[in-house]
């Protein structure tokens, strides 16, 4: 064999060990990651679960039903007059930031803490002024109090202040983050703008792609 061949040959095996050993580098680095990361999920506080309610065109839902996106999630109550209103804006923002940024879809969810009031018809009208892409969900009393129990979400209602039953409800003020998976993964409160969210939530979609490719 020539001299120029056995180079090449040379080369053809240093090239594809070098490409071994980095493939080996990176399944190992990968494992690695994933174990920390169920290292941390047992380490975390169980937030989320399953929960059945409707939306605001009467369809039945579940938290099944969104496995395959990312969901920005928000208690609240559709008589709320700011807070309420300031936070649901947000999450719209974070969510268009992240699906031009990240190609992805993210679906913003508003459960109500107020089913008295808060009707499939009130909660449509509500969620209308805002954006096409929020989605509201109400459900009975059992129905709201399993699903902000599993997101540890406190509400009450404070005693009607006239006779048109006009109240206020006080919650808790966070958005949550939820995995393609159906997973929590973390929790925003007013402090945080859109643009700190998107770009945080960013990692995390970072991460969950390379733990999964």
């Amino acid at each position: 064999m020539p001299p120029s061949s056995w180079r090449a040959l040379g080369i053809t095996a240093g090239v594809g060990a070098a490409l071994w050993a980095w493939m080996i580098y990176a399944k190992h680095e990968k494992e690695e990651a994933i174990r920390k990361e169920r290292s941390k999920q047992i380490g975390k506080a169980k937030i989320g679960g399953e929960w059945e309610l409707t939306d605001h065109n009467g369809v039945p839902r579940t938290s099944k039903d969104f496995h395959g996106s990312w969901i920005l999630l928000y208690f609240g109550f559709t008589h709320c007059p700011d807070i309420c209103p300031d936070e649901i804006e947000k999450m719209l923002e974070v969510a268009t930031l992240l699906e031009k940024k990240e190609d992805i879809k993210v679906q913003p969810l508003f459960i109500t803490v107020d089913p008295e009031r808060d009707n499939v018809e009130a909660v449509k009208r509500y969620c209308k002024e805002f954006s096409p892409k929020l989605l509201g969900l109400t459900g009975t009393n059992e129905q709201i109090t399993k699903a902000a129990k599993a997101f540890r979400v406190y509400f009450s209602a404070a005693p009607a202040a006239d006779e048109d039953n006009d109240y206020i409800v006080d919650h808790t003020i966070i958005i949550y983050l939820i995995d393609p998976e159906g997973k929590f993964v973390d929790y925003y409160g007013q402090n945080k703008t859109a643009v700190q969210m998107a770009e945080h939530i960013g990692s995390y979609i970072d991460r969950f792609k390379y733990l999964r490719w």
